[in-house]
């Protein structure tokens, strides 16, 4: 029996063509489909996707790492660029098949509402650039809850973001890290707000210093810690104590639920020092403290925590006048002081350093009775007086009026000099309001008392300098510095001329001694009656070189009753 194979033989031909074709109907340009390494060359990668002919991948396509662990037989997710080029090769890209891997995962991850890891890459104009896998923008406004001030710190650094915008076919994917931020905040702000109760201790974050206090994020929800409830002691400000950051253990003293409000507490954490604080610093105790804080009418000094006293710069010393509290003290030091008195209710108490040292003004009656002469050097020339320095430390006031017994001293500082040395006398001594009078004057007797009464006498002529013209007199300084007073009324000026215009500072003046007033220390002299006794006496004085004459009616008739003697001259001519 002959048998036959043509058709058979026909029909195995078309299935495998169909077969053969039926291998290549799946390949589309465009499309990623996987693949298998079958070599793995210097400059391309050749895979297997199962169609005619194999797949070439440039190898610039594949990282340093990538292309050293990949092995023959791996499996790649390939892109087909084109099923044959001009030299019929299958072009395959690997680059292009990850980036719409990416974009099919971003894609998933946006209608989900999943997060994504991104790496910010660089700043630009209004956000940041971000690498998600491919480029992504995120606005400034996204990036944080608050505003961010230094951008380019953030550069490199890695967070988690929430896609709010994606167009795969611009590229264009807009990204947010604040959307995330905000969900957390919410969910913690439930979760605390559920457990909040007053009373309780809560752990915050100092997110805002204030000059009244700082807020803390307790979590997804703002607390107010005031500055009285910061410490039982003085807190001049909010960040004397604390920095923004800071991690800090509070206590709940209210909450508001309506208004949402919740106060704070630190202070509360710890019992009030305040209560028997009279007991612990009974007044006249010795005590040591920190300055912990200096202001322009004293120092504070913390004796512990929560508990501050100040010391008056009224009570630092017994000598020198302290200006300000930094010339005696400064901020850190260890000083001792006396408890002066303590004030429970307003939390005050009151210290002196100087109470410390003994208080010189105790010894100063027994070692410079009234009447001591003394030796100083001059401190400070003021326009009232001179301050002398004595050894003690104690400065003792030379009074303008106790320098002179008879000179017009119009200031100080025309007899004394800081830093010059003087003799003084002590005049009075006033323990309480810690004051010393001298007097320079007294250290010789008082003039007024025997030389000035024995010297002028009232009707003297004298002959002086002025010294000074007032607008009630001219002031004329006589020999030994004595002066005296013309009084306006006693000028004898006529019309109404200024009494600046007719007398000149240095003029020498002679006037009549009207009155010697010893009790008042005052000698007052007159021009005017100086004036008319000067013009009385030059009167008296002229009739006097005229001698006496004959004023008779009998003289004078006589007198015209003699005849005219006779002409010697001829006649005639």
């Amino acid at each position: 029996m002959e048998i036959v194979s043509m058709p058979s033989e026909k029909m195995d031909r078309a299935t495998l063509a169909a077969l053969y074709e039926e291998t290549f109907r799946n390949f589309e340009e465009g499309t990623i489909t996987e693949g298998r390494v079958v070599a793995i060359q210097k400059d391309r990668v050749v895979v297997d996707i199962g169609y005619k002919s194999e797949g070439i991948i440039p190898a610039n396509q594949f990282l340093p790492d990538e292309l050293a662990a990949l092995s023959v037989n791996d499996r790649l997710q390939v892109y087909i660029e084109q099923c044959e080029d001009a030299e019929g090769n299958l072009v395959l890209s690997k680059e292009k098949a990850d980036k719409m891997k990416v974009w099919e995962e971003l894609e998933v991850a946006y209608r989900e509402e999943r997060q994504i890891e991104g790496r910010i890459i660089s700043r630009i104009k209004g956000g940041m650039m971000v690498d998600i896998g491919v480029k992504a923008f995120l606005p400034g406004s996204q990036i944080d809850l608050t505003p961010v001030k230094d951008l380019d710190a953030l550069v490199g650094k890695t967070f988690s973001f929430k896609i709010i915008k994606i167009n795969h076919r611009r590229g264009n994917v807009v990204i947010s890290r604040r959307a995330l931020l905000e969900e957390s905040r919410d969910r913690k702000r439930q979760s605390t707000l559920a457990s909040l109760t007053e009373g309780q201790l809560i752990e915050g974050t100092v997110k805002n210093i204030t000059d009244y206090g700082a807020f803390l994020d307790l979590g997804g929800i703002d607390g107010l810690l005031h500055i009285t409830d910061m410490s039982w002691g003085r807190v001049g400000h909010p960040s004397d104590l604390f920095s923004v950051g800071d991690k800090l253990e509070v206590l709940v003293l209210k909450y508001d639920r309506e208004t949402g409000r919740i106060s704070l507490g630190l202070k509360q954490k710890t019992p009030d020092p305040w209560t028997d604080i009279a007991t612990k610093y009974p007044e006249g105790s010795r005590v040591r403290g920190k300055v912990v804080s200096l202001t322009d009418y004293g120092a504070f000094v913390e004796l512990e925590p929560g508990v501050e006293g100040l010391v008056h710069v009224s009570e630092m010393s017994w000598t020198h006048e302290v200006r300000h509290p930094s010339r005696m003290v400064s901020i850190g030091d260890i000083i001792e002081a006396q408890v002066l008195h303590v004030d429970p209710q307003g939390r005050k108490i009151s210290l002196g350093m100087k109470q410390t040292a003994p208080n010189p003004w105790d010894i100063i009656q027994e070692r410079y009775p009234v009447g001591t002469r003394i030796e100083g050097k001059v401190k400070s020339v003021t326009d009232f007086g001179t301050f002398v320095g004595l050894d003690e430390g104690i400065d003792g006031l030379i009074h303008i009026s106790d320098m002179s017994w008879t000179k017009h001293i119009k200031h100080p500082s025309e007899l004394f000099k800081k830093g010059q040395r003087v003799e003084a006398v002590i005049l009075r001594i006033d323990k309480e309001k810690e004051r010393l009078s001298l007097g320079y004057k007294q250290l010789t007797p008082d003039p007024w008392e025997t030389e000035i009464p024995m010297r002028y006498h009232v009707g003297d002529i004298v002959t002086g300098t002025v010294s000074k013209v007032a607008d009630f007199g001219v002031f004329i300084e006589l020999d030994s510095e004595v002066e005296g007073l013309i009084h306006i009324s006693e000028i004898g000026q006529e019309g109404h001329a200024r009494l600046e215009d007719t007398f000149k500072v240095g003029d020498s003046i002679t006037a009549k001694i009207v009155k010697v007033d010893c009790e008042e220390r005052k000698i007052a002299l007159s021009l005017r009656e100086y004036l008319q006794q000067a013009a009385s006496e030059e009167l008296e004085a002229f009739h006097a070189t005229q001698g006496d004459v004959d004023h008779s009616i009998g003289r004078l008739a006589q007198h015209k009753e003699s005849p005219t003697p006779p002409s010697s001259e001829p006649e005639g001519q």
